[in-house]
């Protein structure tokens, strides 16, 4: 453990800082993308939660070891922890899916007097008595990557599940003129994300011909994506596009349909995935097509800024939305690294020497 008090990975060393150019998108710098919520949106006072540093910032991940993806967004998290010379100690509690585990964490959080908490939750109601009684404590909460069904967390930075759903739906039905046969694959069943991804899905598809002819949780993984492509695909080859939910099961259905010789492939919508825009880029020639709908793991950085602000006595809005454009071969071309792992995240924060270290093949 580092003077972070991390018990996932190693603490960065060194400011955190956007690749490729990218600007950051406030004045308080939550991350590129990111804009106030239109409408009724709340503002926290300036001062709602100023306090002296040093301060112990704490964090209740839903599963750091679910995918590759959440493994960056605890490095994420750590590296803009680190890079503040007031965060004394980071805290980032690990509830693995579990529901309990994340209730008793965030009450150790509390237990502990934790100047603020960041909360990503297992589900929509795992959280919810969690929150109310930190807050209740006095301590700020954050909220990123899942919505919750109370309204007492402090602030959110939320990436539109179901905008990004849609940005892999109005991609399918653009490339099949409206018509033809799609699967389906889901990532974790009862996830929050899942839900409202699919809900954006569903959104795209309205008054189209377009028919849903599998649809199948697949844990937003490799492994099982694979699994699950093979069995599709044995059972029915017969398909026109596939709306993947995340860029670990579109790798795995590319594979399957090299494995079985398919050319060309069918559209696949995909995501930011080192390892998926190398497969892109290859298969682009033999006229596969896709769309790399983004959801940064800097999220979690955005997450710690959103605390170290509140903690600042900087003012902040109760609701933020992260809604980026899809994008292109060209945009994926851009970023993809042959001298990187295919397990990295784009876009990222963290700076070369740390992906080097991580990632570097």
């Amino acid at each position: 453990m580092n003077k972070h008090g991390n018990t996932v990975a190693a603490g960065f060393l060194g400011a955190a800082a956007f690749l490729g150019g990218q600007a950051f998108a406030s004045e308080i710098n939550l991350m590129a993308g990111v804009t106030e919520a239109p409408g009724d949106n709340p503002v926290v006072a300036a001062g709602s939660f100023k306090k002296d540093c040093p301060w112990t910032i704490g964090m209740s991940h839903f599963g750091v070891n679910a995918n590759t993806w959440t493994v960056q967004v605890a490095h994420e998290s750590e590296g803009a922890a680190a890079a503040h010379d007031c965060v004394e100690k980071f805290i980032l509690l690990d509830a693995g899916f579990d529901q309990k585990k994340q209730v008793a964490d965030i009450e150790d959080l509390i237990a502990q007097n934790v100047d603020a908490i960041i909360v990503q939750p297992v589900t929509s109601t795992s959280a919810d008595a969690s929150i109310e009684k930190a807050v209740a404590a006095g301590i700020p909460v954050v909220l990123h990557t899942g919505r919750v069904e109370t309204d007492a967390y402090t602030t959110e930075i939320q990436g539109g599940a179901e905008h990004f759903g849609k940005v892999m739906g109005d991609f399918l039905v653009d490339k099949l003129g409206g018509e033809g046969r799609i699967w389906v694959l889901r990532g974790l069943a009862g996830h929050p994300e899942d839900t409202n991804r699919y809900k954006g899905l569903l959104q795209a598809l309205e008054g189209t011909n377009i028919e849903i002819v599998a649809e199948q949780h697949a844990d937003w993984v490799y492994d099982k994506g694979k699994n699950t492509c093979e069995t599709l695909f044995i059972n029915d080859p017969n398909v026109d596009g596939i709306w993947s939910s995340g860029a670990g099961m579109t790798r795995a259905c590319i594979d399957v349909f090299n494995q079985f010789g398919v050319s060309p492939i069918p559209p696949i919508s995909g995501e930011g995935l080192n390892g998926f825009f190398g497969q892109w880029i290859e298969e682009a020639g033999n006229g596969f097509d896709s769309i790399s709908a983004e959801y940064s793991p800097a999220q979690g950085a955005a997450g710690v800024r959103a605390a170290i602000a509140l903690l600042e006595g900087k003012e902040l809005k109760k609701h933020y939305d992260y809604n980026p454009e899809g994008w292109d071969l060209e945009k994926a071309k851009q970023y993809y690294r042959a001298d990187l792992a295919p397990t990295v995240w784009w876009p990222t924060e963290l700076p070369e020497e740390k992906l080097q270290e991580l990632y570097g093949n």
